[in-house]
């Protein structure tokens, strides 16, 4: 929801989104037995598969399009309800002009490494308490912020997006400033 709330920034502020590549099972495969039993499996199995593709696309595309993956692996997932697997990133690679042979990634390691240093670069900006989305910006004297979050259902459109950007900009700039959080009443809204 994140993302498509800062997609709706760029399109209303003069704010040019960058991505980067985190991964939830990266962040807890040290802590496993933490996780709620149900969300384990997926985080050992399912949640590489997608994320990995991701690195082998910007490894050899750049960053520049993770953006348009992000938003066709999430569209599949999320508003279709597809299943999780090789042939919806694949329908996802050719949605977003890249070639579909990169779904080899899918089940290969090979770019793990490249993953966990992705992640890190990440989760360095916030701290291990965390999970995403995060997004970095600018803070006092021209220093990097970065958050967790926000997390918001369903994305702000127009003036509304601009609205919560402007309030994040806010608190960027507060120095001290840490969290604000309250609990999910409600799932994700897509539309």
């Amino acid at each position: 929801m994140t993302s498509r709330w800062m997609l709706e920034v760029e399109r209303v502020r003069p704010v040019d989104v960058r991505w980067h590549v985190m991964s939830l099972a990266v962040l807890n495969e040290d802590r496993i037995e933490q996780v709620p039993e149900e969300y384990r499996e997926y985080l050992r199995t399912d949640a590489w598969g997608p994320v990995r593709v991701c690195v082998a696309a910007a490894k050899e595309f750049g960053d520049e399009v993770l953006g348009r993956l992000y938003t066709a692996i999430g569209t599949r997932f999320h508003n279709e309800d597809l299943p999780r697997d090789r042939t919806t990133i694949a329908a996802a690679l050719a949605a977003a002009g890249l070639p579909e042979r990169l779904v080899e990634a899918y089940d290969c390691d090979a770019h793990d490494e490249d993953l966990r240093v992705s992640h890190k670069e990440g989760i360095e900006k916030v701290g291990q308490d965390v999970g995403t989305p995060i997004i970095a910006v600018p803070g006092p004297e021209g220093r990097e912020v970065a958050f967790f979050g926000p997390v918001v259902t369903p994305a702000p459109k127009g003036e509304a997006a601009a609205r919560l950007w402007d309030g994040t900009l806010l608190v960027a700039g507060t120095p001290g400033f840490y969290e604000i959080k309250r609990t999910r009443t409600v799932g994700p809204v897509f539309d």
